[in-house]
């Protein structure tokens, strides 16, 4: 032991007392344990940390460990040790509180957190509360002792931040389990993590902003009814056989679905989402890509967002400086534009074009009373029809977009605040939360239409049936239904989140002009729902869990653990037509 870094101070104090006092204080201090190990094992404190191989043991170099940390043995240009970032490395389940290296305020970091905030040095005396892990600080009195370093963060973000600057691809790469607090383990098979870090290396946003992937969500069962493949009575029928009393029934926009993150300060996407540089927000699609490929819209449309919801007095209301919304982007031509130039126009031109041809040509040979020619006449002249609704369905979902004006935007789920996910409120909440929003910006914001169902009122589920079906003869994509609760646990685990039904004509989109005739409509009722519902319900335990290990404030790399097992799930072989 050598007699610097204030040791010296100390050996000069116990030179004035007495050999009793010495030999007390000797006594005491080799009698206390170098880490208490508590709450059976999810809290370790330790004066200079402890590695998770270290917990629960004791030796020399524990002990060592957890009086001083660890340090290369070099010496910084303040004559001081240069440390080893211990906790940078951290993966341990227990919370480590430690101190030893103070810090101007309490730094988070990979489950450890440092609360020596340098009272000694005119900083603050700090302590944990647990098993809140909320932080009480009270203001040093004076400055007891100049320090030898400067106390301060290089950029203004916090440790933690800085640290997940750069995420380790071992964390996600491999087959690993997930466990999530809906009460089930994941499993995300080598492969799957292998696609979704090709997907996110090569087309994703900043990770920064990427705290959460929504479901899946599959279609109701296929309906017996024989000129319809979904119908909302089957939506219905399934919900009650969970045991579900109320449900929700949202109409489906015909746009795309966007996440939307709002930061109420551009220096809020510093010091919550650690962006060195700052920034509004984000909005991004259900794979992890930048919705907008011009950054000037994109900034313009958050903008306006951030707006509304100032102006609405969402920031007050809620107590947060930040936000997530589960969103529909309208029109859907906005970024499907090359799915509908490529896929649906191409066929609906050529299949005019062959079309007409050959029933013209029918036609002239129909007049000569060929035997068959009427019979087939007729089958062209259908064919022609079902192409015309098709082209006629995709068309509904395009306008012309020039301008931000010519966008309109329906959330339906206000996910997360600071300190809060917000499934464990209903669906009416959100409903109801997100109306009111919406009247700050009318001309951008869209209310999405919905009703309130009672399953066990006969009368209630016909009105219902019958305002889908009115919608969806109109051109409307058709309704998503939901429980009336976010989150429901049925006898076999967790219940679907929500269940779409859609429209005959818009099933056109999706299966081809021809669906609707009997042969292609009994072969496609005899799919299969079983996986697609098996994804919806993993992927919604992901997103969840995702989202609350954000608010909690856990390590980046922690969230994003549950975003690409959203992805990786994505990879799984299921019909993506359902």
């Amino acid at each position: 032991m050598q007699l610097k870094h204030g040791l010296e101070v100390t050996a000069q104090q116990l030179e004035n007392e007495t050999e009793e006092f010495k030999a007390q204080a000797r006594e005491f201090l080799y009698g206390l344990t170098s880490h208490y190990v508590l709450d059976g094992g999810q809290l370790v404190v330790a004066h200079a940390g402890i590695k998770e191989e270290m917990q629960g043991r004791g030796s020399g170099a524990v002990r060592s460990f957890c009086m001083y940390g660890e340090t290369t043995g070099e010496i910084d240009e303040f004559g001081l040790p240069v440390r080893l970032n211990w906790a940078a490395d951290y993966r341990g389940n227990a919370l480590v509180v430690y101190g030893h290296t103070p810090v101007p305020e309490a730094q988070w970091l990979n489950h450890t957190v440092d609360i020596d905030t340098g009272c000694v040095f005119g900083g603050k005396l700090t302590a944990l509360r647990y098993p809140e892990n909320t932080l009480v600080a009270v203001p040093a009195k004076e400055v007891y002792c100049e320090p030898a370093r400067p106390l301060g963060m290089a950029d203004g973000r916090t440790v933690q931040h800085q640290d997940d600057d750069m995420l380790d691809v071992q964390e996600v790469l491999g087959k690993h389990i997930i466990s999530t607090r809906l009460g089930a383990n994941i499993t995300v098979r080598e492969e799957h993590s292998v696609a979704a870090l090709e997907v996110m290396s090569r087309f994703a946003m900043n990770p920064k902003w990427l705290i959460y992937l929504p479901p899946t969500m599959s279609p109701s069962e296929t309906s017996p009814l024989p000129e319809y493949l979904e119908h909302p009575a089957e939506a219905l029928k399934y919900y009650r056989n969970q045991g579900v009393k109320q449900v929700v029934c949202e109409e489906k926009h015909m746009g795309s679905r966007a996440l939307v993150v709002v930061c109420q300060h551009d220096e809020t996407a510093k010091t919550r989402f650690g962006l060195a540089e700052g920034g509004v927000g984000a909005c991004y699609t259900r794979t992890g890509r930048n919705f907008f490929n011009d950054a000037e819209l994109e900034q313009a449309f958050l903008l306006r967002v951030r707006e509304a919801l100032s102006k609405a007095g969402f920031w007050e209301e809620f107590d947060t400086e930040w936000v997530c919304l589960d969103t529909e982007l309208m029109p859907w031509s906005a970024k499907a534009q090359g799915l509908l130039h490529d896929q649906y126009a191409a066929v609906g031109a050529a299949g005019s074009a062959g079309l007409a041809a050959t029933v013209g040509a029918l036609a002239q040979a129909s007049t000569r009373s060929v035997e068959g020619i009427a019979e087939l006449l007729q089958d062209y002249q259908g064919k022609q029809t079902r192409l015309e609704q098709f082209r006629e369905a995709y068309r509904a979902y395009c306008w012309p977009v020039a301008s931000l004006d010519d966008y309109r935007l329906a959330p339906f789920h206000i996910l997360a605040t600071e300190g809060a996910v917000h499934t464990d409120k209903n669906h009416g909440w959100h409903m109801e939360t997100i109306h009111r929003l919406c009247q700050a910006d009318p001309d951008f914001l869209t209310a999405t239409p919905y009703h309130v169902v009672e399953l066990d009122d006969e009368a209630a589920c016909q009105r219902v049936i019958d305002w889908w079906t009115e919608r969806t003869q109109q051109g409307g994509e058709g309704m998503v239904v939901k429980p009336w609760e976010f989150v429901v646990q049925g006898d076999k685990g967790l219940v679907q989140p929500a269940v779409k039904c859609r429209g005959a004509e818009y099933l056109r989109i999706i299966y081809g002009p021809d669906y609707t005739t009997q042969g292609n409509l009994k072969t496609l009722k005899n799919r299969g729902l079983g996986r697609k519902r098996s994804l919806a319900v993993r992927e919604f335990a992901l997103g969840v869990e995702g989202l609350q290990r954000f608010v909690d404030k856990e390590p980046l790399r922690r969230v994003h653990q549950c975003v690409f097992g959203v992805l990786a799930l994505e990879s799984e072989p299921v019909d993506p037509r359902l």
